[in-house]
């Protein structure tokens, strides 16, 4: 599984990658995953709905992600707002 944040300039920058099924990879990415939440971004998945058309489905959690997720996008949350 792969950890990408998105950069106004940059795209996706790769934060970090490892595997779910090794204990102490899953142990690292639950770790940034809440890092990323804590620095105040969001985290989503992308899918694929069944016309095709590429979407992106937000998570809140660790345990919201399917296992079969190749990567999490994190993107900074929109300004403003009231």
């Amino acid at each position: 599984m792969k950890f990408l944040r998105m950069r106004p300039g940059y795209g996706e920058q790769l934060i970090a990658e490892g595997d779910i099924e090794v204990g102490e990879d899953e142990q690292m990415l639950v770790e940034e995953f809440r890092r990323q939440l804590e620095q105040g971004m969001w985290a989503a998945i992308p899918v694929q709905s069944e016309s095709g058309r590429r979407e992106a489905e937000m998570v809140r959690a660790f345990e919201d992600i399917p296992r079969t997720a190749g990567r999490v996008i994190f993107f900074p949350r929109a300004a403003g707002g009231s």
